[in-house]
Order: C-alpha cells, then structure tokens, then sequence
C-alpha cells in the first residue's frame, strides 16, 4: 500500500478539514490528493523516474510536505539531506547513494556534479495544468533512503520500504494515540526521521498538521500550541530543554497537549519528572532509523522506572544479548537487538556494514542496555563512538579528517562531551608538530571544521595534549579521553 492512498479518502470524508496549515496559507483535504497527484505528474514531466533515488534539500514549507508525499506516491526513492549541509557534504550524500538529481531551495550554490532542480515558491501554481489521471505505480515499492549515520566518506542509510513505513504508522497509532482528531504541530525539522514521519503519519490519518518551521523562540512555540489548540507535538531533547526553562505561566498552553513526544536522545532522569508533572500526556519515544520504534515511556508508567526508555511498542521483540548473541538474563548488560515490521532490509549498497548491524531479521542499533524483570530497558552506552548531538548523529571521522588536514596537526581524535542541552557536543583532542601556539591554532582549527561542514559538527572545544591514552595495538582509548571532558 502507498502512503499516500488514503488521501482520496479524506478528499471525500472530510473535504473542508483543512491539511497543513503555515501561518496564512491552508491546503484543505479536498485539495491535497489531487494537489499530490498534479505534483507527483509534474516530478515525471521534468524527467524523474520510477525507482530512482532523488535527493532533498529544501527548507521546511508546505510545499516540502507536498512534495515529500508526490515522491511517494509517483515511487521515486526520497533521499533527504539537511539544506544547511555545504555543497561538499551534500555531494558525498548525493554520491554515495546514487542519486543524480536533487530537488534544492533557489538560490543555492547548485553541486557540480548532479542536476539540481531548484523548487520555485509558485511551485503550486506551475502544477495547476499537470494530468490528473496518470496511473501511479503500485505495490511494496522503497520509499526512503534514510541517512543514519553522518555524512563520512562512506554514510550508512537503509532503504525503507512502504510497508515499513506503514508499520511505523500502526505504532504511532496504538502506542501514542495518534487519530484524524489531531491537531500536531510540526517544529522539528523534516530533515530529521521523526520530523517527517510525524507529519506524514498525521496525514495518513487524517488530522491536520501546523506548521512552525525552526528556527523560533520557545515562547513562539507555546503560543503556537495554545493558538492553533495543538493536541500532539513531537520535540528532540534540545528544544524540550529550552522550553523547561520558561516560566510556569509561559508553559501553561504545554499542560493542554494530548501528546507531548520526546525522541532522538535520551532525557535525564530529573527532565524526565518535570516533563510528567508539567504534561500528562508526556511520552519519551526511543528508536531509530533503521528500525523504527523500540520502547516507549509514558507518564502512567510507575515512578520508579523513571530511570528507564520504557517498555517495547506494539509488534517489536528487544532482547539484551552477549557477543554471541545469545540474550542475557533479566539485569545483565548487553548489546541491544530487536526486530519488527518495521526494519529496514538493510543499509543500501553497504554488505559489511549490513552484516555487522543486520542479522536474522534482528537489527542492532549499537547500544547497550538492561533489560529488568519487569520488561523495562535502561540505556548503558553505545557500542560504537557516535556522537549525538541534540539527536542528530555525527561521526567523528568526519570531523577528525578535517582536522588532519591541518599542517600543524599530528594526530587528533574527537569524542562526545556530556551537554545538559545538547546530550553531547564536539570535543577534539589534537598533537601538535613542533612548536606550534596552542592558542592560537586551536582558534584556527575550529574556523577549519566551519569553512568544511555543517555549524554543528564543529568542536565545542579542541584541547592540544601531549599524547593519546592507547591500548596494546596502539588505538587511542577514546573513553579515556571522554573521562577527561567530565572533570572540567
């Protein structure tokens, strides 16, 4: 089944139900199928094709919506990229999964080895004359190629299929509630899984989805909540921290949510309580991309599993097991596996990594974890050393090539450095050659990562030290380097 099928059904249910909304302009649902087929007919009149994987760099508007629901429905392979990437990182993307168009904002610098095809704002009225009847491919088609893992040389991303995300769906359904009466406000970016997901889902289901694109004050958010009487709204642990620090009056319309959803990092224990006194409807959701959802905590469940993700979702099996993936008994750390419905086949184009991540219909997302006697799973760390930041994952290699560059630079390694906000930001640890000034370079070096990729992958800090803390083969022990970052 297509994603997009049920939008004929509520062009005829509820046709005056309006679907998105931003600020003054409002796509009714009488609109929105024939709007999806006229734009899905135009994405073919300007060469696109069945199966092919197109990437999308656009800002968050109605029309990415639309547009995002047109690949869909014309069976075209969705690839997003973040539009803050600079052209280098959006090429290695772009390259690396095979895509050779990319849909981008007007007035980009285009990339030089890939036809871009910038999405005027009149995108809608250019529609207005595409053929309505088209018969629109049918079937499990791949829907999504979605990067899981930073933007390195080789990024890792699987390719979901319709029915996996369909599967998504039934858990947002039975676990969180969602329905056709919701009103959700969409204010984190599409770019992100849960940015897209949600709003797609609530168009599925036939509520309406408002948008409030970043950036904005957490003070906006709230009176976007108590304006539009938003029911459900979805935040990365960031943007909940900045709206934990407004007053109680300022977080009133916050008390009135259906559903407030946490998800892409796991929140301290002490947020964890504020947000279930602050909204009874609080719900911290953890997945992932590969996979989809893995557990869920409510504010219903017992206070003294506070210190928990919760408890699996609707149709997933999660075990803890050892390095003989044999799963461990109830209190026993391990390396967390589940598998569902809704994971992936695999990373696309990438055998080892497959192997390593996919086993036997498992999926294993690199963290570590406990289970309790009671179903509970309490996070332990990660297996691997991605950093994740405000929930979006970036990969040190990334960061540590850029820093090599630099003439005056030995060797480096760059780890996550615990932020209240953020979860983890960037540390970089660098040996110098020679006599090089420390102070100085280090200003440099920082200004090096901001001229190669995005503002956020930049180290917080780069310290200068005298050596790395190594094991016997001579790998530089990065958790003992992280021990240090906690002292300061």
């Amino acid at each position: 089944m297509n994603i997009t099928e049920p939008f004929a059904h509520h062009a005829r249910a509820v046709p005056d139900r309006p679907a998105i909304v931003h600020g003054e302009r409002v796509v009714l649902y009488r609109d929105l199928d024939l709007l999806v087929s006229r734009t899905a007919s135009y994405l073919y009149s300007l060469g696109l094709a069945q199966g092919e994987v197109v990437g999308v760099a656009l800002k968050d508007s109605v029309e990415h919506l639309v547009i995002l629901a047109a690949l869909a429905r014309a069976g075209i392979v969705i690839l997003p990229l973040d539009w803050r990437w600079t052209p280098a990182e959006q090429e290695r993307v772009v390259a690396h999964f095979g895509a050779e168009r990319v849909l981008m904002e007007p007035g980009k610098p285009a990339l030089q080895k890939f036809s871009c095809i910038f999405i005027s704002e009149d995108l809608f009225s250019l529609v207005e004359k595409q053929q309505t009847g088209l018969r629109f491919p049918e079937g499990d088609l791949p829907l999504l190629m979605s990067l899981s893992s930073g933007t390195t040389g080789r990024p890792k991303g699987p390719r979901i299929r319709h029915s996996q995300f369909l599967a998504r769906y039934r858990v947002f359904w039975i676990n969180l509630g969602f329905n056709s009466q919701d009103r959700f406000l969409s204010a984190t970016p599409f770019y992100y899984g849960g940015g897209r997901t949600f709003p797609l889902t609530m168009l599925y289901s036939g509520g309406t989805v408002f948008m409030l694109p970043p950036p904005y004050e957490p003070e906006e958010l709230c009176e976007a909540v108590r304006k539009h009487r938003i029911s459900a709204l979805f935040l990365v642990p960031t943007l909940i921290r900045r709206l934990l620090a407004l007053s109680e009056a300022q977080l009133a319309p916050i008390r009135s949510l259906r559903l407030l959803l946490s998800s892409g990092s796991a929140l301290h224990a002490d947020e964890r309580r504020t947000l279930r006194a602050l909204c009874p409807g609080f719900i911290e959701y953890y997945s992932s991309t590969e996979g989809g959802g893995v557990s869920y905590l409510t504010s219903e469940d017992p206070e003294a599993f506070n210190d928990s993700v919760g408890r699996p979702v609707f149709g997933v099996e999660v075990q803890c097991v050892d390095d003989r993936h044999e799963p461990q008994a109830a209190g026993a750390v391990g390396r967390i596996r589940y598998r569902g419905p809704a994971v992936a086949d695999g990373f696309w184009n990438d055998p080892e990594a497959s192997r390593e991540s996919f086993r036997d219909g498992w999926w294993y997302p690199g963290d570590l974890g406990m289970l309790d006697e009671h179903g509970y799973l309490y996070l332990k760390g990660r297996a691997k050393d991605m950093i994740i930041r405000g929930g979006v994952n970036i990969y040190p290699g990334e960061v540590e090539a850029a820093l090599q560059s630099h003439p005056a630079v030995a060797d480096c390694a760059v780890v996550g450095w615990p932020s209240r906000e953020f979860n983890e930001e960037v540390a970089a640890f660098v040996i110098l050659k020679g006599a090089a000034q420390e102070g100085k370079l280090a200003a440099e070096l920082r200004e090096l990562c901001r001229g190669r990729m995005a503002s956020y992958k930049v180290p917080r800090e780069v310290f200068v030290v005298k050596e790395f803390p190594r094991n016997a083969l001579g790998k530089v022990i990065k958790a003992d380097l992280s021990s240090k970052l906690s002292q300061l």
